[in-house]
């Protein structure tokens, strides 16, 4: 939750600190962790599950199927998709992380981009699409707006769109009590009177909460299909959870996803993923 100094251009892209950032952070190595297994596992399943009622209805099979993978990181999500059959595209900021997505999977047609302008892709031009990075960074409601209704542009009227945000108590219940930065957080104005982080909380990441998800779709009319918690608890107890055997972990995994749905854990969760499709 600490304050980073960040240069943006005149779009608003984060460009020096998220660069830097990224080519230190390594993505793969954290979602192949225990914790980050769980994010990634329980993601898939609902990727999946919409890509087969998206094909039911559609009749496409799954060379047909086109999915915009936007702010693709590595390409954990678009080449385990591509290799899969679909038709992948991705979308990527950071040179450092599209430069490894090249270089692992020639299936995935990837570009450098800005997910607040899609503008080389046509109108409802993909079946799915899924932006899992961009509103983790993005602080403003309008650039969050612009990435929404960009990705909403690009998908077809059948089509699903699937989000993903860094939740708010998550990041106070770590930072500000666990890691005991909580008097720092109130003085330095990085949590306003209701415990909110604001943009002085992390000038990378944005956190928000349920409400704050509920009024961008609300403002990009785009009607929710459902929302799951990613990781529910796994972010809060990771050496608990490395401590677990194989079989242990996978009674964890299997615990969270008939959980993940629940909505009275969902505010808490690390992150969330939201299921949209249009009016």
């Amino acid at each position: 939750m600490a304050a980073i100094s960040i240069e943006k251009d005149y779009e608003g892209v984060y460009m020096t600190e998220l660069e830097a950032y990224y080519n230190k952070f390594n993505e793969d190595k954290r979602l192949n962790s225990r914790h980050g297994q769980v994010e990634f596992r329980t993601s898939m399943q609902y990727i999946h599950r919409y890509l087969e009622e998206f094909a039911a209805v559609s009749g496409k099979e799954k060379a047909q199927i086109r999915i915009l993978d936007i702010g693709a990181g590595t390409g954990r999500y678009s080449i385990a998709l591509a290799k899969e059959g679909y038709d992948v595209s991705a979308v990527e900021l950071v040179k450092h992380n599209l430069g490894r997505l090249k270089a692992k999977c020639s299936l995935v047609k990837a570009y450098q981009g800005n997910a607040m302008n899609l503008k080389r892709f046509a109108d409802e031009s993909f079946d799915m699409a899924l932006l899992f990075g961009p509103l983790y960074h993005l602080h403003k409601e309008e650039d969050k707006l612009k990435a929404l209704t960009e990705a909403k542009r690009v998908l077809t009227k059948e089509g699903y769109l699937l989000t993903a945000y860094v939740m708010n108590e998550f990041s106070v219940i770590t930072y500000a009590f666990k890691e005991r930065h909580i008097r720092e957080s109130l003085e330095a104005g990085m949590l306003d009177g209701t415990f909110h982080c604001t943009e002085k909380a992390n000038e990378l990441y944005s956190m928000v909460r349920l409400e704050d998800i509920d009024k961008l779709n609300r403002e990009a009319e785009l009607k929710r299909i459902q929302i799951i918690s990613a990781d529910g608890a796994a972010n809060y107890m990771r050496p608990f959870l490395n401590a677990l055997d194989e079989e242990e972990f996978e009674y964890f995994l299997a615990y969270h996803l008939a959980t993940c749905e629940r909505m009275d854990l969902m505010g808490a969760a690390g992150h969330t993923v939201d299921i949209l499709r249009k009016y």
